[in-house]
């Protein structure tokens, strides 16, 4: 080995380790021996394209870094990858929630099964609600229709607090509390299931270099 090649290859060691060592500050938060996993095979994966041509060279490295972007997005989508995961096997609305907003961060489809997922729980949840507190408040809790013009009117879904519209109707009755507390464990079922469905779809198009 020449002289100037040993030179390339502390060049190109120097670049990889410095990338790395970013790389790994930003992957705090996360098991620690999860992240020195991630850094070890990605310091594999930098070496094996780096050496494609039969040598790491200075420049085959740089073009692999290139090719993971920077470290703080690279660390970002593997930090989001995580909460995903970890969402995916408890199944708790909660972790799903939070896992959802950090992939929002990162992308448009993010933003839309976390609006929808929202959407969902917040609906699963007034149901249970408006079950559950319908014998607190027999008059005035449950689903209400409610006059609007001479033709039109409003469903109004109420929680009982306040008085009792003084036009209108309330619909179902007793029936609200195992028809709300039904509908509203299905939408939560429902929901838990279509963003642990979105969560494996995303997985797995964006499959993460890992050796």
């Amino acid at each position: 080995m020449t002289m100037a090649d040993d030179v390339q290859q502390r060049d190109a060691q120097q670049s990889m380790e410095a990338y790395l060592g970013r790389l790994r500050r930003r992957l705090r938060g996360m098991n620690d021996e999860d992240a020195r996993e991630i850094v070890e095979e990605l310091r594999s994966h930098i070496r094996d394209k780096a050496a494609a041509s039969g040598q790491v060279t200075a420049s085959g490295v740089d073009a692999a870094l290139a090719a993971l972007g920077s470290p703080e997005e690279l660390a970002s989508q593997y930090l989001t990858d995580d909460l995903l995961a970890r969402a995916e096997v408890s199944r708790s609305p909660v972790r799903i929630l939070e896992s959802l907003f950090r992939w929002a961060s990162l992308s448009v489809a993010g933003f839309l099964v976390l609006l929808g997922s929202m959407v969902g729980y917040f609906l699963g949840v007034v149901f249970i609600l408006v079950a559950a507190l319908k014998s607190f408040h027999p008059r005035t809790a449950g689903v209400w229709v409610l006059p609007n013009g001479a033709d039109d009117f409003n469903i109004s879904v109420r929680l009982g607090f306040g008085s009792a519209p003084l036009e209108g109707r309330e619909v179902l009755g007793w029936w609200i509390m195992p028809i709300g507390l039904a509908a509203g464990c299905a939408l939560v079922m429902l929901t838990t299931r279509f963003a642990i469905w979105c969560v494996r779809q995303y997985r797995k198009s964006r499959a993460l270099p890992r050796g």
